[in-house]
């Protein structure tokens, strides 16, 4: 936990001499901006990269998604470096600044690479006869690269540690009014960010694919930099809280003093109260009986030798506290259903693909008088709308009616609801793949086969469903596994909780290169053209949404087993309410049935 702040950083003079408190609404402007510029400045990047590293840097689409990939596993992975940091030695503000800079070094960066013609490969028409269109040489890349390091690097810094140094300026336990407060902080953060978000893929990607890169790019860089700058020029309003032991720290020390002890002999539990090491003010005397070998980094061998005369542990890395220890344990037993979610996280990395698809079709509204087009990569705001509709009407409609003809509270549990999600992010890849084979037929018979880059008279709006349907996924999977953590970890876990989805991102962008690798490396044998084809027409985008798809199911079936094995909740465990095991049963009957009405009647009365 960190210390509070002193005088000195709570209070700042003024000119009268009288003192006013840091903090406070005055310091939300600056701390929100920079979370929302930070947003549209790098994900307005994304959706577009695949076309600039083929077009520009002459990538095979494997080999651009690939890199994509490894950029996307970085920025996921960086905010638990930069949540240990902050933690542990920089502090929150030194964390955020830094991290601003270095964004806005890497968004320079590569702004370069578009502004300077020698950093890149020359441009050159592979079509042309006696052409010689070489490859990016080690040189160009390693601008390149520096550049999607340093932004994720800032991605780290900023992502992990604008919310809650947002809070520290709020939070005053003396103000009545403190829980409301935070809760509307809360509430215009993710407001921001989900707005910040959709302007990045609709301002900043129609941006790069009407006005070029150079341009494309260069807003994002200014807006970065005006973000780094609003912050730090606001530094004397804000409360600055000091470094504390990171909880990353404690759980690494339980395991390795469990590894030092591991020949020791665990006493009989009933009498062993006293063998084990716990703070005067836990109600855990006694670890449990789960995971027992790690019981070892809390049993007292020679209480001269790891105990103080103060009463503390002389040496954390070889004795740990009862809570330290159970702290491990319900992180550990969480994996499994963390687990589940990396496949849902993995369908929705496949933004690449869907933007060549989109650009290959015809993205006009209407196909009867309208000239005006969506820009292929401004398909993924409708994940965002579904996702935030979604949120709005299960809040403010679902549960109230529900509530209402049932005559008592209701709401759908955690559980089913990741189950839901899961399954949904199947339908996402079933309907992908559909939509695929419809949209490469259309193309073969217009006469495309040799043409990836004609645009085919299919119209792009039937990708709409298939984003919706990934909409709804993240809002009841992604929603659901953070609350699911919230509330079976003990409250001095909240910056794990807060971790493991994002880890789950990086780990899916990781399987998701791995799977990438497989299929084209299999489908591509004795000379065959490749599912994943730099040719959209000739490869077979849609029996790689299929195979997705299976793994897909299999993963519900997978999160139904792991489910079950959980047991209750640890809401259900105090409400009384042991229904885990009926709640499987149902969403099994569901993917079976299809969702057939008789289906849903009997989940809304079970629940």
């Amino acid at each position: 936990m960190e210390n509070p702040p002193n005088d000195t950083e709570a209070k700042q003079i003024q000119p009268n001499g009288g003192k006013r408190t840091k903090g406070g609404i005055i310091t939300m402007p600056f701390i929100i901006a920079n979370e929302a510029f930070e947003k549209v400045a790098s994900y307005g990047l994304l959706p577009n990269m695949i076309m600039y590293l083929i077009r520009d840097y002459r990538f095979g689409v494997a080999k651009g998604t690939n890199v994509l990939y490894m950029w996307s596993a970085a920025s996921s992975f960086t905010p638990l470096l930069g949540a240990f940091l902050s933690d542990s030695y920089l502090g929150r503000f030194l964390t955020i600044s830094i991290a601003s800079l270095s964004s806005f070094l890497g968004m320079m960066l590569l702004w370069l690479t578009a502004m300077l013609p020698q950093v890149k490969p020359s441009p050159c028409d592979p079509t042309a006869a006696g052409s010689n269109c070489g490859p990016a040489t080690a040189s160009h890349l390693a601008l390149l690269y520096s550049a999607f390091a340093l932004i994720s690097i800032g991605s780290g810094g900023i992502r992990p540690c604008s919310l809650a140094f947002g809070a520290d300026q709020l939070d005053n336990k003396e103000n009545p009014k403190n829980e409301r407060v935070l809760e509307s902080f809360f509430g215009w953060y993710y407001a921001s960010s989900a707005v910040a978000v959709l302007i990045a893929f609709t301002g900043i990607v129609y941006i790069q694919e009407h006005l070029g890169w150079k341009i494309g790019f260069g807003v994002p860089a200014v807006l970065m930099l005006i973000a780094a700058l609003l912050f730090v020029l606001a530094s004397p309003l804000y409360v600055t809280r000091g470094v504390s032991k990171s909880l990353f720290t404690g759980l690494a020390q339980v395991g390795v003093a469990a590894y030092k002890k591991r020949k020791l002999s665990l006493p009989d539990h009933h009498d062993s109260v006293d063998c084990y090491y716990h703070t005067k003010d836990s109600d855990l005397k006694a670890p449990s009986h789960k995971l027992r070998f790690l019981n070892k980094a809390c049993l007292i061998s020679n209480r001269d030798e790891e105990i103080g005369s103060d009463g503390f542990a002389l040496n954390s890395w070889r004795l740990c506290t009862t809570d330290k220890v159970e702290e491990l344990k319900a992180l550990i037993k969480v994996i499994p259903l963390w687990s589940t979610g990396i496949m849902m996280s993995i369908n929705t990395n496949q933004s690449t693909f869907q933007l060549l698809q989109a650009t290959s079709m015809d993205r006009r509204l209407s196909r009867h008088g309208s000239s005006f087009q969506v820009p292929a990569g401004s398909f993924g705001m409708f994940t965002i709308i579904a996702l935030a509709t979604w949120v709005v009407l299960y809040d403010r409609a679902v549960i109230p009616l529900a509530s209402k003809i049932r005559g008592r509270p209701f709401r759908l549990s955690v559980k089913l609801r990741m189950g839901l999600g899961l399954f949904m992010s199947f339908l996402a890849m079933a309907v992908s793949a559909t939509v695929e084979s419809f949209r490469r037929n259309k193309a073969i018979s217009q006469g495309y086969a040799n043409s990836p880059n004609a645009v085919v008279d299919f119209s792009a709006m039937w990708l709409v469903p298939q984003y919706v349907l990934h909409g709804l996924a993240e809002a009841l999977t992604a929603i659901g596994q953070t609350e699911f953590f919230y509330t079976e970890f003990p409250k001095s876990m909240s910056s794990i909780a807060a971790s493991l989805f994002g880890l789950g991102m990086g780990v899916a962008s990781l399987l998701a290169s791995v799977v990438l690798n497989a299929v084209n490396e299999l489908t591509s044998r004795n000379g065959k053209e490749s599912w994943v084809s730099d040719n959209i027409n000739k490869g077979h985008y849609n029996y790689y949404y299929w195979v997705l798809a299976i793994m897909s199911f299999i993963n519900v079936i997978y999160y139904v087993i792991c489910s079950w094995s959980y047991g209750p909740l640890v809401d259900q465990v105090r409400n009384g309410r042991v229904n885990g095991v009926r709640e499987e049963e149902e969403l099994l009957d569901i993917v079976g049935k299809g969702f057939e009405k008789e289906d849903l009647s009997a989940v809304s009365k079970a629940n």
